[in-house]
């Protein structure tokens, strides 16, 4: 288990460091357009600033954090809290910091906190994406379709750190 992860609230000065955990996440998917990187970047920047923009308006008694690995930021996580549960609004790691255990022990954390609670963690997550069985490891269910993505939540069960 990683002792040294901490979160901070993201500020303006963030902004740098979160389009390029943004830009990260697409990698995979942009390298597939053959789009000159000029081209990806211009579609990036503009995705990364409506992501951003709509996180801002429809979340704004969410927590905006770093993630971060001892003092380096290594990603971000966006929480809101409701009445009835704790929304995963984003997590996304530095594909070069996946696999280490970071996105499980933020995810127990919050698991813990919402069993504390009497509450249930919730998160909507692409249908094709891989990380969807890693949800499930840590005790998520699909619960609805809402068309491209899946709405899933726990149910109320410990959280293992695969």
């Amino acid at each position: 288990m990683l002792n040294n992860i901490s979160l901070k609230a993201i500020g303006d000065d963030d902004l740098d460091f979160l389009f390029r955990v943004y830009a990260d996440t697409r990698a995979e998917e942009l390298a597939q357009t053959g789009w000159p990187a000029d081209q990806q970047l211009g579609f990036l920047k503009m995705q990364f600033d409506a992501q951003h923009s709509h996180y801002q308006k429809h979340y704004p008694e969410a927590s905006l954090d770093l993630v971060l690995l001892g003092d380096q930021p290594v990603g971000r996580l966006y929480v809101s809290r409701w009445e009835t549960q704790i929304r995963i609004v984003d997590i996304a790691l530095l594909r070069d910091k996946r696999g280490r255990k970071i996105g499980s022990q933020l995810i127990a954390t919050l698991i813990a906190e919402a069993k504390s609670k009497g509450l249930e963690v919730s998160i909507h997550v692409e249908k094709n994406n891989p990380a969807k069985q890693w949800y499930q490891r840590l005790g998520f269910e699909i619960i609805e379709d809402k068309g491209v993505y899946d709405l899933m939540k726990t149910v109320l069960c410990e959280a293992v750190v695969t």
